[in-house]
């Protein structure tokens, strides 16, 4: 939808699996798949840009040698088994060809089939920020407890693991397609505010930095979680496009963006109402998040991302609601 300057943006990962009757885990395996579910959920919803991917946040751990498990069901792929035990491992990793290695190939080649489908969407590669793979890598609590005590160590690994994601952004390029990338294992409270500042602000600042350089701009990046107590160190990045995630202070992150009229951000829904919530519910959190977005152009408001089983029905109930409330009625 984009009626006035109000932009719908249903958030489709696992959930585009749904419109084939598949698993995530079988559509993630397989570029045809890939690109006739995302097919298939763009056609549902006309969004304006499609990111490729199931469990955006395997891909690079899964290439670096760990072992993703495809759960049984409708879960999505997830990697249960660190194979590193500390950051003086991640640092010395030589980086692999996204041409050739993992399902990075798989990706591209769902990528291509979805442009030449859909020549006027936006095709994005998922790329993982540097926090979120090392935290695949060696597990979230082996990783924090390194940032605690040997904070330079971990900064080192990340700014590593860093060039490697900028290597995959050249790619994408080459290819030509966007990138998005996607960081919230950093996120509030699981990584301080001041550790953020210290171990993860200097990698993000340099994967900004090398992406831009790459496309002339900054890119696509995606946190969820409680971000507002690191909303100042995500902008001196540079990106140029985020989210106001359901999960943080929605209003104070809004307020603090009111002189950065130049910056997309993306007000997400509480994703438990866009997925469970009653009809009235539904409409008043719709009408919530449409008055925070007033006052920016475009307007981005998203669903945050769409559990697999969610009808379709009601991200159009979203729609029809946000067209009333542009409309006036």
């Amino acid at each position: 939808m984009n009626r006035s300057n109000v932009e719908f943006v249903p958030v489709v990962y696992e959930h585009a699996a749904a419109f084939l009757g598949k698993s995530p885990g079988e559509v993630a395996y397989s570029a045809d798949l890939l690109a006739r579910a995302h097919e298939a959920a763009w056609k549902e919803y006309r969004h304006s840009s499609i990111t490729v991917g199931i469990d955006v946040y395997n891909l690079e751990a899964e290439c670096y040698g760990a072992t993703v498990v495809i759960p049984e069901g409708n879960e999505v792929p997830s990697i249960k088994e660190f194979i590193f035990q500390s950051c003086t491992e991640l640092e010395g990793l030589p980086f692999f060809d996204p041409e050739k290695d993992g399902r990075f190939p798989l990706v591209f080649e769902a990528a291509r089939r979805l442009r030449s489908r859909l020549e006027s969407v936006d095709i994005r590669i998922p790329l993982g920020g540097p926090f979120s793979i090392a935290s695949n890598l060696m597990g979230f609590e082996n990783l924090l407890v390194e940032a605690l005590t040997e904070p330079e160590k971990v900064k080192n690994a990340l700014l590593h693991l860093a060039e490697g994601q900028i290597r995959i952004a050249k790619a994408a390029k080459t290819e030509g397609f966007n990138v998005t990338f996607f960081e919230s294992a950093a996120t509030p409270p699981l990584l301080s505010p001041d550790l953020f500042h210290e171990v993860e602000k200097p990698a993000l600042a340099r994967v900004m930095e090398g992406t831009a350089a790459v496309y002339g701009f900054g890119p696509v990046f995606i946190m969820g979680g409680n971000t507002f107590p690191v909303l100042p160190d995500v902008l001196e990045c540079s990106p140029s496009y985020i989210i106001c995630p359901g999960e943080t202070d929605q209003e104070a992150f809004m307020n603090h963006l009111l002189s950065r009229k130049e910056l997309r951000v993306r007000i997400n829904m509480s994703v438990e109402v866009v997925a469970r919530g009653t009809e009235e519910q539904l409409r008043s959190e719709t009408e919530r998040v449409y008055k925070l977005s007033r006052g920016r152009d475009p307007m981005l408001i998203g669903t945050g991302v769409i559990p697999y089983d969610v009808p379709p029905q009601r991200i159009h109930r979203i729609r029809q609601f946000l067209e009333e409330l542009a409309s006036g009625l």
